[in-house]
């Protein structure tokens, strides 16, 4: 599991990173505007190594249409294991037509009954992940 056999924690490779993004659907999304940065949670797919999110006209999507330069996370917890990818990259809302089209047959809807027309597509430039094996806490002296 780990480089060094005592080590709780493993730095993944970009492909088992890719494999996590695939398995999971929820993350959140961290832009900056004047010097503020902002995380929303959003929904989201993992396909041809780049993510794909809805959204409707509001905040965030001004931000990232302001500054296109964006960091991702998502992360599970479960058993004896814990995981956390995050990917920074560039932002930008599909705009052709054809985009659009193919992005509307992926298997993505918002989790919540509101209207998200917009596409935006991540483009990552960097990916990292961690595994970690969970384990008591070492007894303080």
């Amino acid at each position: 599991m780990s480089q060094y056999e005592n080590d709780p924690v493993e730095v993944l490779t970009e492909e088992d990173c890719w494999e996590l993004l695939r398995s999971s659907s929820l993350g959140r999304i961290a832009v900056a505007f004047r010097g503020v940065p902002e995380i929303y949670p959003i929904n989201f797919i993992a396909v041809d190594e780049r993510l794909l999110l809805r959204t409707a006209p509001g905040t965030k999507l001004l931000e990232l249409t302001i500054n296109d330069k964006v960091a991702f996370e998502t992360d599970s917890v479960g058993g004896d294991t814990a995981w956390s990818v995050v990917v920074n990259g560039t932002a930008r809302v599909l705009e052709l037509q054809s985009e659009i089209q193919a992005a509307n047959e992926l298997p993505l809807h918002p989790l919540i009954p509101t209207l998200k027309y917009v596409w935006v597509e991540i483009h990552p430039v960097r990916i990292s992940g961690r595994r970690f094996r969970l384990e008591p806490e070492p007894e303080r002296y």
